[in-house]
């Protein structure tokens, strides 16, 4: 009870509005349900509705207490959030392909995009597998077409020939599990093609909006040049299928890569730009501005607008997000309140994590709440504090100089962690590109898409293409700066929650307590950078090898498995390519091995390491010594004692790593068996 009264004084006295708490309790649940290591079933969320019913019980009764409320609350809403992601986990549900396959593939084109090795996709629904029967055939698959293969329209049914696979999971135990994406995507193979795609006949009217997206691509694409082109689509369609590759390197190491996803800053823009504009139009007319309220008149109008530009850009999750947070604040501006508030993102946070509670564990849920909160603090806190002095434009300035700066802090740690690197140089980048995003770039969309009915689009289009060029040169001038990136190893798991609540304290709570935010921030931040990198690491597959030295990773392999490797050095916080990582094993390269094998000696265990790569290499190996380690791309028995990691106990316990100590972690004790990784059946091929 003493507990009690306590936790009662502090919230009376320091607690502020706690409504902007609802979404981080009910992201706690979330979080927890993603963080199990097996499948909860139905016992386990019938025991789950005990807190609950004491949640609703402590409400009930504690309207004399604010602390009894508050923990009533912090229960309900866990248990809500929990309950919420099993549902929807369960509600996407879908079939995942058992095992490679090769065969013919036919399915309805409902998305093109680029993967990040800039090689052309395609995503198929409605498909059909040969020798697959309908029960055990996924919802969706995404296949890679090869390079110069003709581009079939949104709507075409197209037929193939195609390597399959399921969706696989880390490259490395405590990694991004590919799997966990794919199943809320409902995409259960994808795979990759050498042939070309037939087209079997073109697209119904059953996709209305996907044909108009494709449509205003082409025809903005063909009136732009490539570069500037494929950039106006990605943010007028969303599609980022048609921006050159050196273009998108160039914007992702100057912090700008960000202006090509619809996120807040665009549906904001452009939101801003149609409402101003109606104000304006409407003053014009005396008549009508005395007669009606032109204000709640451009509101409307700026949501019709904004509710176009969502269904333009694929309703994805950045771009729903942003559609909301714009709703919400012209819904205030309806019901005359302030237009944007804490309130109003914890709003939008509610509503996304309603409909895509999975969408929490994204970079770009975290980084764009993480961006708009901090703003809406900081610049709340200004507001009271400091007088507008100086000129219009140094105002100008000085707000968009610190907007940034805020931004750029509040997202930096999410950055890092998601992503590995720091541009250093993306204030600068930033504060020479987003004015003429919002003062060119967006105005100059909308008047390319107010002129197309009669035909004088190019003149908004050409206003687009010196603005975006003004925008790729800065791009260009950051990412060639000495330093301008920067490597950052991948935190454990526990980092982003730790800066998450930590930030929400300084930033929500009000009082002293705010300042327990400090230690819960620096405690994190110990722990990613006293966080060792494993010192070995092995692919799902057995494909490559990776062994940590004091140069970088040496990697058993300089071609091939591209996708491990780089997502290894990634993590380790290391700029090294392939190559680099694979002229360090002769530095630690061991006696030679039989056939297509290399080993390396583990000083760290004393251990000799054998990688074993083709057929041949894996007859071979019969033999072993007690303190050797095999990891073999294909099935071995040798006699010795030895430890073996081959084919068939990989694709049983996935990517494995080696720590310090000599331990080993394989990615099924850290995923565990959820829906999305569960053990199929054992692998083989069909012809």
């Amino acid at each position: 009870m003493r507990a009690l009264g306590v936790l009662d004084g502090l919230l009376q006295s320091q607690r502020g509005d706690l409504f902007p708490w609802v979404p981080v309790l009910f992201g706690v649940g979330i979080g927890l349900f993603f963080s199990l290591r097996f499948e909860p079933d139905l016992a386990h969320y019938l025991w789950g509705a005990g807190p609950g019913c004491v949640a609703l019980a402590m409400l009930w009764r504690g309207d004399q207490q604010d602390a009894v409320v508050f923990l009533g609350w912090v229960l309900l809403l866990v248990t809500l959030g929990f309950a919420t992601a099993g549902l929807r986990a369960h509600s996407v549900g879908a079939p995942v392909l058992q095992y490679r396959s090769y065969g013919a593939v036919e399915g309805r084109v409902i998305a093109i995009d680029r993967s990040a090795r800039d090689r052309l996709r395609i995503t198929l629904d409605q498909p059909f597998l040969d020798r697959i029967p309908p029960a055990q055939t996924p919802a969706r698959l995404r296949l890679s077409l090869p390079d110069g293969a003709a581009v079939p329209r949104i709507g075409d049914r197209v037929m193939t020939t195609a390597h399959l696979m399921p969706p696989q999971g880390p490259v490395e135990p405590h990694g991004f599990d590919f799997r966990r994406h794919a199943w809320f995507q409902q995409l259960g193979a994808v795979g990759y093609t050498r042939v070309p795609v037939l087209i079997i006949n073109r697209g119904p009217r059953d996709l209305p909006v996907e044909q108009l997206r494709q449509k205003l691509s082409t025809g903005i694409r063909s009136q732009m040049p490539v570069a500037t082109g494929g950039f106006a689509v990605a943010i007028t369609t969303g599609d980022r299928s048609a921006i050159p590759q050196a273009a998108l390197e160039a914007l992702r190491a100057s912090n700008l890569a960000h202006l090509l996803a619809i996120s807040g800053l665009h549906m904001g823009l452009l939101a801003g730009v149609v409402f101003g504009g109606l104000r304006l139009l409407l003053a014009l007319a005396p008549a009508v501005a005395q007669r009606i309220d032109t204000k709640k008149l451009a509101a409307v109008g700026a949501l019709l607008a904004a509710s176009a530009y969502l269904l333009l850009s694929g309703m994805q999750v950045a771009s729903t997000r942003a559609y909301i947070m714009v709703a919400m604040m012209l819904g205030a501006v309806l019901l005359d309140r302030r237009a944007l508030s804490l309130r109003a993102v914890a709003l939008a946070a509610i509503v996304i994590l309603l409909l895509r509670p999975e969408s929490l564990l994204s970079p770009g849920f975290q980084m764009s709440f993480a961006a708009t909160t901090a703003l809406i603090v900081i610049f709340g806190s200004l507001r009271d504090r400091l007088s507008p002095t100086g000129p219009r434009w140094l105002r100008l300035v000085t707000g968009l100089v610190l907007s940034s700066l805020i931004a750029g802090l509040a997202t930096a740690p999410f950055g890092a962690a998601h992503f590995n690197m720091i541009s250093h140089y993306g204030l600068l980048a930033n504060v020479l590109a987003v004015p003429v995003m919002g003062a060119l770039v967006v105005p100059a969309a909308v008047l390319a898409l107010c002129l197309a009915p009669v035909g004088a689009s190019w003149i908004g289009l050409t206003l687009m293409d010196l603005g975006i060029s003004w925008i790729l040169f800065v791009a260009n001038w950051v990412a060639a700066l000495d330093g301008a990136q920067g490597a950052v190893p991948m935190p454990p798991a526990p980092v982003l929650p730790l800066v998450a609540f930590g930030g929400l304290l300084l930033g929500l709570w009000r009082g002293r307590l705010r300042l327990l935010g400090v230690p819960v921030l620096i405690g994190g931040a110990m722990i990613w950078y006293g966080n060792p990198r494993p010192a070995v690491l092995a692919a799902p597959n057995g494909g490559i090898v990776g062994v940590l030295t004091a140069e970088g990773r040496a990697l058993s392999r300089a071609k091939g498995h591209g996708y491990a490797a780089e997502r290894w050095t990634e993590n380790d916080g290391s700029l090294q390519t392939q190559e680099e990582g694979a002229q360090l094993w002769p530095l630690i390269a061991g006696p030679e091995a039989p056939g297509k094998s290399v080993t390396a000696y583990l000083a760290a265990t004393d251990q000799r390491l054998t990688h074993v790569m083709g057929k041949a290499a894996a007859e071979a190996m019969t033999e072993c010594a007690a303190d050797e380690v095999i990891i073999s791309a294909k099935p071995v028995a040798p006699v010795g004692g030895c430890l073996v990691f081959d084919e068939d106990a990989l694709h049983r316990m996935g990517s494995v790593q080696m720590d310090a100590e000599g331990r080993w972690t394989s990615a099924q004790d850290v995923v565990g068996t959820r829906l999305w990784s569960r053990d199929p059946v054992k692998s083989r091929s069909s012809h």
